[in-house]
Order: structure tokens, then C-alpha cells, then sequence
């Protein structure tokens, strides 16, 4: 969605509007459930947080700023309460339910036959996306699910850009360090991309 409609939607779901209010909900739930999955690796917590940060966005709308995406603060909501649910609960990683979503919400258009090596590949590289430190993760899946520019990250990280492309570079250096170091792994991979 380009920055002139998602302001205009705003406005209108801040005035009341449900069906911009819902224009709204429909754009953003899929990739903002796809991002507190993969950080989360819990369907229910997912679920929870992005209803949650649909609820708090939806009821302080006259508070946005917008000379900011409205993206970005929606994704800063629910960040700060997945942050806040991890604190009470360890989570669980669940790979039947990772190992089928998308952020766009489509399934592989193939035969069964690749979309079960599609489907490996993605356990393994979800699997091993876990083991990162939770900031190398988060920056990993903004930048390479998410297409987030690197500027971007890191004003909803709040952190220097520097910063966040030293956390993308060793992200993806540990993700191919444990992809390489899990034959299993690497086999499934190359399945793919070998």
C-alpha cells in the first residue's frame, strides 16, 4: 500500500470509517502475523498479539503521527507486546504450524512432490532462524520476509543503521553456519537451491 492511501485510510478509519478501518486490517494481518510467527515460532501467541495490536491501533488512531508509516507503528505495537508475552511465557516452537505460512498468505503453486521439498527447506531454515538471538532474528525477518529497508528497521528498532546491518550480517552468517553444521539441514536446503 503507498503512503498517500494508507494515509487516507487512516483518516477515514479515525473518522469512523469500518470499511477503511477493515481496508486497514486486511493489508497489513497477513504480514504482521507472518512476522510475530517467525519471531514467536507460537500460532496462538501470534494470533493474540496481532489481534491485540489491531485493538490498540484501531482505538488510538486520532494518536498517529502521520509523517510516519502507519506500518511501522503498527509493527512497533506488536513488537512491544510480543516482547511483553515472551517476558511471561517461554514460547514453544511449533514447525507444523511455521513450516505452511507465508507472509503473503499463498501456497506453493506446484506439484506435491515440490511443494514437500519447498516445505522441508523452509523447517529447516525456520528451524535454524529460531536458534538466533532474538535482535539478529527480528532484523532477519524484517528485512528478507517483511522487505523492509534497512532504514526502516532501524527506526522501529530504535537503533543506529549501522547497527542493524551488523545484526543482518551475522544473522545470516549464523544462519548459514547452522545450515552448513546440520547435514540434514543442508541436504533439505540443497534439495531447493543445490
Amino acid at each position: 500500500m503507498d503512503r498517500a492511501t494508507e494515509r487516507t485510510l487512516i483518516r477515514r478509519a479515525a473518522a469512523g470509517d469500518r470499511s477503511a478501518a477493515g481496508e486497514c486490517i486486511r493489508a497489513y494481518q497477513g504480514p504482521l502475523y507472518a512476522y510475530i510467527l517467525r519471531l514467536s515460532g507460537q500460532h496462538e501467541m501470534a494470533e493474540d498479539i496481532v489481534q491485540e495490536a489491531f485493538v490498540r491501533v484501531l482505538t488510538n488512531l486520532d494518536k498517529f503521527d502521520d509523517r510516519y508509516r502507519f506500518s511501522t507503528w503498527l509493527y512497533t505495537i506488536a513488537r512491544r507486546l510480543y516482547i511483553n508475552a515472551k517476558q511471561k511465557r517461554k514460547p514453544v516452537y511449533q514447525t507444523e504450524i511455521v513450516d505452511g505460512w507465508r507472509g503473503d498468505g499463498a501456497l506453493p503453486e506446484s506439484d506435491t512432490i515440490g511443494a514437500e521439498v519447498n516445505t522441508n527447506a523452509r523447517d529447516e531454515l525456520t528451524r535454524v532462524l529460531q536458534s538466533l538471538p532474538a535482535t539478529q532474528r527480528e532484523v532477519v525477518v524484517l528485512f528478507h520476509q517483511c522487505d523492509w529497508p534497512i532504514a526502516r528497521i532501524a527506526l522501529h528498532m530504535d537503533m543506529p543503521q549501522g547497527t542493524v546491518k551488523s545484526h543482518l550480517h551475522r544473522g545470516r552468517k549464523r544462519l548459514r553456519e547452522l545450515l552448513e553444521a546440520s547435514e540434514r539441514a543442508t541436504s533439505r536446503v540443497k534439495e531447493v537451491w543445490g
